[in-house]
Parts: C-alpha cells; sequence; structure tokens
C-alpha cells in the first residue's frame, strides 16, 4: 500500500494530520532475520551510554529518598534498617527491567512472522516517530490500551525505526507465565503490583526506580494511563499514580521539563474481542499463561484487517504547569522527603491526564465498521422493539454509512474511509472482515443474533435455556458496542445535548443546559469529560449542531431544524442504552437492594435482575448486561452520594438512599423535576 493521506475533513481549524506509512510493507519483501540482525543503534538522550541493570539498581538502592523511607519503616515497625534494606532489594529483583538485545532480536523476528500473518498493514505516521527521536528532554510514552498487542507492537515500531526502546510498566500477572515473563522482562518490562495500598516501602521502591530512570535519561518510560485494558474500547477515567511520579522530577526541579507522548493504537478488529465481551457477562478472566498463548495460535489463522499508531505531539510538561503550579513548595522541604501531593498538585496532575486521554482519542483513526456498527446497533434495537428480525437492506445500510461518514468528518473525526473505492465495496469489505458478527442475507444485513434455541433437522431438542440464548447474543452485541464505542468521544458532546434537548421541559437554552449538565455530571465516570468544562463542553456541542445545520440558537432557545431531527434522532439513539443501563441500576438499588448487599454481591445481583427484565420484555437493550456499564453507573451513583459505602460493615457495604436513586432514576427517563431541584443535585 502506497503511504496514504488521511484527510479528516478539509477544515482549516483542524490541525494537519501526518501521512502514514505500512511498515508491514517492507517486511514483506525482505528478509525477517536480516532485519532482526541489523544494526540497531538509536540515539540515546544526551548521548548517553545505555546504563546497565545492575548500575541502575545500586543507584535506586543508594538513594536518599529510599534510605529516608528505610529508617521510617524500621522506626515504624521495629525492624533492623538492615532487614527493610534487604526487603526492598528484594521488591527491586522481582520488579526491575532487565534489557537484553538478544531477546529484542527475538522479538522482532518472530513478531514479524506474526504480524505479516495477522494484519493487512500496520500504518505508523512517521513524522510523529521522528519528533521522538530528538530527545532534548527525558520522554515518556504514553500508548491508549485496547489489547494485550499494544506494547509488543510499540517497542516493534520503535526497534524499525530504529529509536530507543522504553521501559514499560507491566501488570505483576505477566510474571507468572513461564519463559514469557522473563523474555518480557528483558525485552523492557518492569513488573509492578495492580495495587500497594499503604505499602511504603513498595511505594518508595518503585517511585524511586521509575524517576532514576527519567532523571538520567536512560531509556523513554512507557505506561498506559488508563492503567489497564479498556474491555469496551472506550477511554477509561485515567489512574494518577504513575503519571504523578513521572512529574515529580519536573515539579522538584530535577529537570528542565518532560516530554509526553500520546500515543493512539487503533485496531480494525481486536484480538480478544470475543473473550472481552464474556468477561463482561461474568465469565471470568483467565489466567495469563504460557500454554494459553499457545492455545491462541488459532486466532493465526484470521484476518484482523489494519492497524493505525499514531504518535501525537509531544506535550511539555513545563508547559502544562506554566501558570498552574508554583514549585517553590518544594523548596520548604527536602527533595528526598516524600510528601502526599498538594491539593493543587493533585489537581494539576489529574487535568493533565484528562487532556492526554482526549489528545489520545482524537487521533484513534476510525474505521468504516465503526459507522457500521453504529447503524447496525440501532437497527437491531428498533427490530427488538417491534419483536420482528428483519435487519437493514445493504444499499439502505451502504447510504446511511455515506451520511454518517459525512456527518464523522464534519465533527472533525479522524475517519479512514477509502475516497477513491465505490461506498458499496467499503461497506461490503468491511463487512466480511466483520463475518463472526454479521449475517448478510437476501440483500439484508443484520447482527448474527441467531435463535439459540432453533432446532437444526435430525439433530436432538435443543436444551438451550432462554438465558444462554440471551448471554450469547448479548456477546455478538457487547462485541458490536465495543466497536461502536470506538468513534462515541467524537459524538459524545452533541449526543449529550441531543439527549438534554430530549428531556428538557422547554426549548429555553437554560433549561437545556441544566438537563445537559445532568447528564454529563451522571455520565462522568462513563466517558472522558474533563472535571470543570461544563460550559465549554455545552458550547462545543452547541457549535458542532448548528455548524452542520441541526440547530438554532437564538438568544434564549435552542431549536433544532427541519433537517435536525434526523442527526438528533441518531445521537440521542447513540446514548439510549447508556440512560437505560443506569436507570436500571437505579431501579434495583430501590427495589431489590437488601440491607447487607457489598459492592462484591452487586454486578452479580444487578445482573440477575437485568436477565430477568430483558426476558420478560421489559428492558430494550442487550447492552445493558455490560458489567462495566453497571459498575460505572454504582460509581457515579457514589460519587453524588444517593449510594455510601459503610467503611466499618463487611467488605464495603452499601447504604442505598432510596428517595434520592428514585429522583435520579425519573430525571434519567426524561421526567425533569424543577429546575431549582437539578441545579442543588449539581
Amino acid at each position: 500500500m502506497a503511504t496514504e493521506a488521511i484527510y479528516p475533513h478539509r477544515d482549516p481549524m483542524l490541525k494537519k494530520r501526518d501521512d502514514f506509512e505500512d511498515m508491514l510493507e517492507e517486511r514483506r519483501n525482505s528478509s525477517d532475520l536480516r532485519y532482526a540482525l541489523r544494526c540497531y543503534t538509536p540515539v540515546l538522550y544526551k548521548g548517553l551510554a545505555p546504563c546497565k541493570a545492575s548500575m541502575l539498581k545500586s543507584m535506586v538502592l543508594q538513594s536518599d529518598q529510599l534510605h529516608h523511607v528505610i529508617g521510617q519503616v524500621s522506626r515504624e515497625t521495629g525492624r533492623a534498617a538492615d532487614d527493610v534494606q534487604e526487603e526492598a532489594s528484594a521488591i527491586l529483583e522481582e520488579m526491575a527491567h532487565c534489557l537484553q538485545l538478544s531477546t529484542v532480536r527475538f522479538f522482532a523476528f518472530t513478531l514479524s512472522k506474526v504480524f505479516k500473518t495477522l494484519f493487512r498493514s500496520i500504518c505508523v505516521n512517521e513524522e510523529g516517530i521522528q519528533r521522538q527521536a530528538i530527545q532534548e528532554h527525558p520522554v515518556v510514552l504514553l500508548p491508549s490500551h485496547r489489547s494485550y498487542m499494544d506494547f509488543l507492537l510499540m517497542s516493534y515500531i520503535l526497534y524499525t525505526y530504529d529509536i530507543a526502546l522504553p521501559v514499560i510498566a507491566a501488570g505483576m500477572d505477566f510474571m507468572g507465565m513461564k519463559f514469557v515473563g522473563e523474555m518480557l522482562r528483558m525485552s523492557g518490562a518492569f513488573f509492578i503490583r495492580r495495587s500497594f495500598g499503604g505499602d511504603k516501602l513498595y511505594w518508595s521502591v518503585f517511585s524511586e526506580y521509575v524517576k532514576t530512570m527519567l532523571k538520567n535519561g536512560f531509556a523513554p518510560v512507557e505506561f498506559f494511563l488508563e492503567g489497564t485494558r479498556s474491555r469496551t474500547s472506550k477511554s477509561l477515567t485515567p489512574k494518577l499514580g504513575l503519571l504523578n511520579i513521572v512529574m515529580d522530577p519536573y515539579l522538584k526541579g530535577e529537570v528542565y521539563d518532560i516530554n509526553v507522548v500520546p500515543v493512539s493504537i487503533s485496531y480494525e478488529r481486536i484480538l480478544e474481542e470475543a473473550l472481552y465481551a464474556r468477561e463482561m457477562l461474568g465469565v471470568p478472566k483467565p489466567k495469563e499463561s504460557t500454554s494459553g498463548l499457545f492455545k491462541a495460535r488459532k486466532v493465526l489463522s484470521e484476518d484482523y484487517g489494519s492497524i493505525h499508531v499514531y504518535f501525537g505531539q509531544p506535550v511539555s510538561v513545563r508547559s502544562l504547569a506554566q501558570g498552574r503550579v508554583n514549585r517553590c513548595q518544594f523548596n520548604l522541604v527536602p527533595r528526598h522527603i516524600p510528601r502526599r501531593p498538594s491539593e493543587e498538585i493533585q489537581s494539576f496532575v489529574n487535568d493533565s491526564a484528562y487532556r492526554l486521554v482526549r489528545a489520545q482519542e482524537e487521533n484513534m483513526v476510525l474505521k468504516p465498521w465503526v459507522l457500521l456498527a453504529s447503524l447496525l446497533l440501532q437497527n437491531h434495537h428498533q427490530d427488538q422493539t417491534a419483536g420482528q428480525k428483519r435487519g437493514m437492506v445493504l444499499e439502505e445500510l451502504t447510504a446511511q454509512a455515506v451520511w454518517l461518514r459525512d456527518m464523522f468528518r464534519e465533527y472533525g473525526a479522524f475517519l479512514h474511509w477509502p475516497d477513491h473505492v465505490p461506498p458499496s465495496e467499503v461497506v461490503s469489505s468491511s463487512l466480511s472482515l466483520h463475518r463472526g458478527l454479521v449475517r448478510v442475507c437476501e440483500g439484508r444485513v443484520q447482527l448474527a443474533v441467531e435463535q439459540g434455541g432453533q432446532v437444526k433437522p435430525g439433530e436432538p431438542h435443543s436444551t438451550v435455556t432462554p438465558e444462554e440464548e440471551l448471554l450469547s447474543q448479548a456477546v455478538i452485541v457487547l462485541s458490536c458496542a465495543s466497536y461502536r464505542n470506538q468513534g462515541l468521544h467524537v459524538f459524545l458532546r452533541p449526543a449529550l445535548l441531543a439527549s438534554a434537548i430530549n428531556a428538557a421541559s422547554s426549548n429555553l437554552k437554560q433549561e437545556v443546559f441544566n438537563s445537559f449538565s445532568f447528564l454529563r455530571n451522571m455520565f462522568s465516570n462513563e466517558f472522558i469529560l474533563c472535571p470543570g468544562a461544563t460550559v465549554q463542553d455545552f458550547e462545543e456541542a452547541c457549535y458542532l449542531l448548528v455548524k452542520t445545520g441541526a440547530l438554532q440558537v437564538t438568544q434564549q432557545e435552542l431549536l433544532v431544524t427541519e433537517r435536525g431531527q434526523r442527526t438528533v434522532a441518531f445521537l440521542t439513539s447513540m446514548l439510549d442504552p447508556f440512560l437505560q443501563g443506569y436507570q436500571v441500576v437505579c431501579r434495583f438499588l430501590c427495589e431489590e437492594a437488601t440491607e447487607n448487599l457489598t459492592e462484591k454481591q452487586f454486578v452479580p445481583a444487578v445482573r440477575k435482575f437485568i436477565i430477568k427484565h430483558l426476558l420478560a420484555g421489559r428492558l430494550r437493550y442487550t447492552e445493558v448486561l455490560s458489567s462495566d456499564l453497571q459498575k460505572n453507573s454504582l460509581a457515579a451513583l457514589l460519587r453524588l452520594g444517593a449510594v455510601q459505602k459503610i467503611k466499618a460493615a463487611e467488605q464495603g457495604t452499601l447504604k442505598v438512599n432510596k428517595v434520592m436513586v428514585n429522583s435520579l432514576e425519573d430525571t434519567l427517563g426524561g421526567r425533569l423535576p424543577t429546575q431549582k431541584a437539578v441545579g442543588a443535585r449539581l
């Protein structure tokens, strides 16, 4: 494939997107062995010689900060300082990476073979890559996280372009994999526990290890801001622990600046598609194991389309902090004494994290299937409501996809739709890539949710229960929803506005804004909505809907235009499953929550409640079975104070304020109470 430019739309307001190059093209035409053994000489930060693992460890163990904490722990626990020092050394041994070029070369050879089998192309924006090569300041790489593939892919790309390999924060569960864990360690992974609560010593070893690497520029540091893989393809609320650590050397004046690089990895088809859907329906996540990796080899016979990897503009921590942070506060206490970040710092790191995740979202490259999945899901819901299984006529689906494509572009989405190919071909090629999720029959297209109860001729009677049938259909629906979710960030603000217009009791701008604020507040655990930006988001939504002719805004009112009806209906349908999900959780808490319901019991209990209502035909959306949606709605209710966790009680018992939950459910259902009550709750 020739270098291919992607034009979002020709709006001069949008920054120019770089061109992409397919890096597999060269791999298909030359020797993988020669590639793996080639001369690899990355430019190092300030021309430093690479640091040996043993030297790095001794720098960490001899640091003032670690000595201070060892003394503290020794005094608090009454253990000998040498004993605590030994524990610190053992923690570091378990954690530290140990980069070996021979292992990296082995991975380069193996991954070349695997990637050429799995993917049609891996497209990278070369300009973005070259921006990483000039290392005037320490570099932190922040890739999005949608698949196990992410960090292997990142190292593979950097090796190919002769750029310093990063050290990568990986979860402890990978270390349990025989051979593979050690190989990951030798290719730059360092292992951290998923949570280490109040373990002062562990935290100190970990933060000192990361900061020593960063301050001395031994290697770029890479971690996932979302903390874990997103099972739903929506960005997750950022975790702040590691971001706090990597910003610390700048805040304490130990480095002049740090460059943080958001990287967006977009898969046309995700390897773990069905696995994620089952996980969200309560099938436990399989343990990471080497045998599991080999069993996954059947994956190699499938086609996973293309990947786009976009290296965003490096973000300077110095410029983020300009006018936000007074660094003098760090001069009051010796640098090696750890202290809790002040509220000002916490708020700065939190805002920065949201901005970085937004940057990842905006540079995600969306494929035609994202549009098709959105349209097919909405049609599936309509069919279900009407009690029929008709699907969509292929020509109609194509026409709607073109309409949606143009709308995506007008909203500034980064869309990969080959313009030189007729739309009917783009659609049919996309449908055939995802043939596990759709059926095309007699010119009609529908989701592949067969009736599990149908018996083939000559077979004994089926024993599939209605519940099993529902869950197998839900796997398909949730898989499709994860593709639709890839494009949600493009429509999120206009969709919140469309839903607010629907819910508000009049067209008055103030009424609609109150309704918008309520929904935005309710969903701020579900989507990436920057703290404190309600007015900004409202104005952006108005601007986009006015620009595309769907809305007229006067001094006092918001009016949907004739041609805007279709847009507003589409946008409202995008958010409907989430609205219904939150409503049904409220209903469950009012009707079925017992006095001693714990957080651990919440998801299984709410799932049982939802299955009962879906089978009785009282709910429209199978999507509300997603445990991700259920957990987010509980988090929102806890944040709003409608549910509280009783600390002293057994494993986080939940105390439900039924009056408040009931009122929230009514508001979500479009029965907005008076303006004053909404304002008070915000």
